[in-house]
């Protein structure tokens, strides 16, 4: 008698955590599923190849960067580094000191939060 007692009272038990743990499962506000870490580790999208043609306004190697004023009028600014591949139009190798102030130029960039970063300057010389 005191076996059944004791299995009766188990089965009880039992069965109060499970309609314990049903109620709760209603009230429980459900979360979407996170996404998977891998997800967010990927590299962001890579930043479209953009170019500007017009003379050089400015260009300072100490510092980096360039001014190319475009047949608009309109003036960018970039930023250069040793990486970036420089080229007299007639393709030869070139550095960034031998381009000189009013030269035609065209410029190969990409946009990086707010700087514009030159991959290649493409000049030509004055006549």
């Amino acid at each position: 008698m005191k076996k059944v007692s004791i299995i009766t009272n188990a089965v009880a038990v039992s069965a109060l955590f499970v309609l314990a743990s049903c109620a709760t499962e209603d009230k429980m506000p459900v979360k979407p599923a996170a996404p998977p870490a891998k997800a967010e580790a990927k590299a962001p999208a890579k930043a479209k190849v953009e170019k500007a043609g017009g003379d050089i306004g400015l260009l300072d190697t100490e510092k980096n960067y360039l001014i190319l004023v475009t047949k608009e009028g309109k003036l960018v600014t970039l930023d250069f580094d040793s990486k970036t591949k420089v080229t007299k139009r007639t393709p030869t190798p070139s550095k960034m000191a031998d381009i000189g102030l009013g030269m035609s130029a065209t410029v190969t960039y990409t946009k990086q939060g707010s700087k514009n970063i030159a991959s290649g300057v493409e000049y030509k010389t004055k006549k």
